[in-house]
């Protein structure tokens, strides 16, 4: 049985799904993250109701996070 930082940790280098508090998306390559699951992405876009924008690189606090996943 894998704890969820385990599963976290195995995504890294691949495109992971990151929802937010305010309802936003974002996208990206999973570099790396801490144990308060601050994440940075590469390569990361951001999707909310209306449109989407390309960020680039990025680092998401991890007390703005709702769910993590891998992408499809």
């Amino acid at each position: 049985m894998q704890r969820p930082l385990d599963v976290l940790g195995s995504s890294e280098g691949k495109r992971i799904i990151i929802k937010l508090k305010s309802g936003e998306e974002i996208t990206g390559i999973l570099k790396a993250f801490d144990s308060h699951i601050n994440v940075w992405l590469d390569e990361a876009d951001s999707k909310d109701s209306e449109k989407e924008v390309k960020l680039g690189r990025v680092l998401v606090r991890g007390d703005n996070i709702i769910f993590v996943s891998p992408a499809q």
